[in-house]
């Protein structure tokens, strides 16, 4: 369709002795990309050449810009970050030279994504060792993020086609989960998950699941009393209010019988409870999304690779399914907006008819 809204996506290039510009490559050499997004890749051109020898891509190109307002959607576009000297790819090897590459390229990324001049961002996997800078000392892209885009909290949410699950503690240790687990957390992201499936899933009113932290829940607080104390508490707030949610539920349980495909989305209390089951349903098409913010944000659900990166091993489904996820909220929100935006309209047009009857 000629009218038809193509939405500016940047990517990352993330670490480039990783997979991460392999799977990017990968990603862009496919004919269905260019059709339905415009395509800015931040990074850097002389590894991009020299990577596409080793993935057997050179029939694939790119064009230099030096603005994303440049971008055309009939080419695969790309922003040069990097500020020091060409090094040399490493293979599987941290470098703080690739880190330093890595995070000017997420950088200016999220400069650009901040102004509107993309309209969605999709970040390649980085080291989150390797790019530990005194610029950078956030334990990955979310929290990263949060700070640039000063929000106190955004919700870790992964999604693929059948499943999302977000969870309340992200990237802390294990030891820290009860300490930060408080009504008040477990409020704020339950709402940023009922916003997001709304706003960006396009669900109006979305059914949700909550996991309970202990084994069997608790067990009625033979086996601990967070279900009891903090959990079920704020389940019972958001019913009184109307909405679908539901639980503690006992993790083991909810997802050996099924029963997570009778959700919109799932909440779980730590990382490794919702990544885990994430991960083993849905490893090579799954998506991390940052939930809660003005931009948006995607992201393969992999990591760096570096056991089989540079030997043309990598698969670029989860690259894909995390551009396609960018596009798709890209256009749900914009959808969202519009309707927000004429409702707006209508309702100013009955209020001036009113103030003339009334005249």
């Amino acid at each position: 369709m000629e009218n038809e809204f193509l939405p500016k996506i940047g990517i990352t290039i993330g670490d480039i002795n990783g997979i991460g510009p392999e799977v990017l490559l990968k990603a862009l050499a496919t004919q269905r990309v260019n059709k339905i997004c415009n395509p800015v890749i931040y990074g850097s051109g002389k590894h991009l050449s020299k990577y596409k020898q080793f993935v057997d891509l050179h029939h694939w190109q790119f064009v230099t810009i030096s603005e994303a307002k440049q971008a055309n959607a009939k080419n695969s576009n790309l922003i040069n970050c990097g500020k020091g000297e060409f090094f040399e790819i490493d293979f599987g090897k941290k470098d703080s030279k690739a880190g330093q590459l890595a995070f000017e390229s997420l950088k200016r990324a999220t400069e650009d994504l901040k102004k509107g001049e993309i309209d969605a961002l999709v970040t390649a996997p980085i080291s989150k060792e390797n790019i530990q800078s005194e610029s950078f000392t956030f334990p990955g892209h979310t929290e990263y993020l949060a700070k640039e885009f000063e929000k106190k909290e955004v919700l870790m949410f992964m999604i693929s086609e059948d499943i999302r699950i977000g969870v309340v503690t992200g990237h802390i240790p294990i030891d820290l989960v009860k300490k930060k687990l408080t009504k008040e957390l477990i409020t704020s992201k339950l709402k940023i998950m009922i916003e997001s499936l709304k706003i960006d899933f396009g669900i109006t009113k979305p059914k949700i699941a909550v996991l309970g932290l202990n084994p069997h829940a608790g067990e009625n607080g033979l086996l601990g009393d967070e279900e009891i104390n903090t959990i079920n508490p704020v389940i019972e707030e958001f019913k009184k209010q109307g909405n679908l949610v539901m639980g503690p539920f006992p993790t083991d349980g909810f997802f050996a019988t099924g029963n997570f495909k009778k959700f919109d989305g799932i909440l779980a209390m730590y990382h490794d409870q919702g990544l885990t089951p994430f991960k083993m349903l849905a490893f090579d098409t799954g998506v991390n999304f940052t939930a809660g913010m003005m931009g948006i944000r995607t992201s393969p659900d992999h990591g760096t690779g570096f056991d089989i990166a540079g030997k043309n091993q990598a698969d670029a489904s989860s690259m894909l399914h995390a551009i396609y996820a960018a596009v798709d909220i890209s256009k749900k929100r914009k959808e969202y907006i519009d309707l927000e935006t004429n409702a707006l309209k209508h309702q100013k047009i009955d209020i001036d008819s009113l103030r003339k009857e009334k005249n």
